[in-house]
């Protein structure tokens, strides 16, 4: 009996060191700091990824810009002029772009749109997006250009999202595409000795 008795109130140890226990656990904050961070990470990380996606869009589309004005510029001076194609301005440009967007992926999806008009007045510069954003290359031309002439050039690049969660809020375009776009409006120069204006 006295062994049954001892067995018991060993028992009751137990029992009583596994409360003690239990409580000390309930009322301790060790790692309370890594299920908070567990809980907050995925949208701390959501919106960094955020940041940096939105950055490189900008970074991307000022690239774009100040290729465009380069090449506007040669077109403005006479360094290009006469029957331009889309391939040559698309060359051009893309030389410009060099780093972010591989020189293969920019002449494959680059889009330009070339208008030349006599006067300010007489020009028009229609849309050449689609309702649902995409790009209607039908719609673009590459006109000559000549000294004196109003142009507008313009410039489009399908830019890829990267991060996969952020292609619904960022995406302009179907397919989770961002369109980034670029334009320059100019009188050419009178860079012939024959010109009028």
């Amino acid at each position: 009996m006295e062994r049954n008795g001892s067995n018991a109130r060993k028992m009751n140890l137990r029992l009583a060191k596994t409360g003690r226990r239990l409580r000390q656990l309930s009322r301790s904050t060790r790692g309370s700091a890594a299920i908070e961070f567990a809980m907050v990470a995925p949208a701390l990380f959501y919106f960094l990824f955020g940041i940096i996606e939105v950055g490189v869009i900008f970074f991307a589309g000022a690239m774009l810009q100040n290729a465009t004005d380069d090449t506007a510029r040669r077109i403005r001076t006479g360094q290009l002029s006469g029957a331009l194609t889309a391939t040559q301005l698309v060359s051009d440009i893309c030389s410009e772009v060099d780093g972010l967007i591989s020189s293969n992926d920019c002449n494959a999806n680059l889009k330009v749109d070339l208008r030349s008009y006599t006067t300010f007045g007489s020009s028009s510069y229609p849309t050449v997006t689609n309702p649902d954003g995409s790009l209607n290359t039908g719609a673009m031309k590459v006109q000559a250009t000549a000294d004196c002439s109003v142009v507008l050039m313009r410039s489009y690049y399908s830019w890829s999202i990267m991060t996969p969660l952020l292609s619904s809020l960022l995406q302009s375009m179907p397919g989770g595409k961002y369109l980034l776009a670029s334009a320059a409006s100019f009188r050419t120069e009178p860079y012939t000795s024959s010109s009028t204006c």
